[in-house]
């Protein structure tokens, strides 16, 4: 199970970071997802996989099982803050598509822009 979730791990945070190395808007707000997506599921990982145990300690036998349920909360708030972040990006770059009327990201340095402008 664990090399499962580890490889889920790697694998979401390799295309987050691919489409993050995009120049467009609409795959780097996925792969910001996909990055979120990775730590959610990095943060439930640390609470110990364990299976039909209360998240409250309790004697059963000799061993006490439980699960952990901090990385649980974490996970929660994270998913809500993500969920925020993802809207909030979403429309600065519709307001960024609507005013330029295409959503490439442009990252060029201050002398390449005033090249640009002079030319122009």
């Amino acid at each position: 199970m664990e090399i499962v979730v580890a490889s889920t791990i790697g694998i979401l945070t390799a295309g987050g970071v691919y489409l993050l190395l995009r120049l467009r808007a609409f795959p780097v707000i996925l792969g910001l997802s996909l990055l979120s997506y990775a730590v959610n599921v990095f943060l439930f990982a640390t609470g110990r996989i364990t299976i039909d145990a209360p998240p409250i300690l309790q004697d059963h036998g000799e061993h006490l099982t439980y699960t952990d349920p901090l990385p649980q909360a974490l996970v929660l708030t994270a998913i809500v803050i993500s969920f925020g972040m993802t809207a909030v990006l979403v429309l600065i770059s519709l307001g960024s598509f609507l005013e330029s009327a295409h959503d490439r990201i442009d990252m060029i340095g201050e002398d390449e822009a005033e090249t640009l402008e002079v030319d122009e």
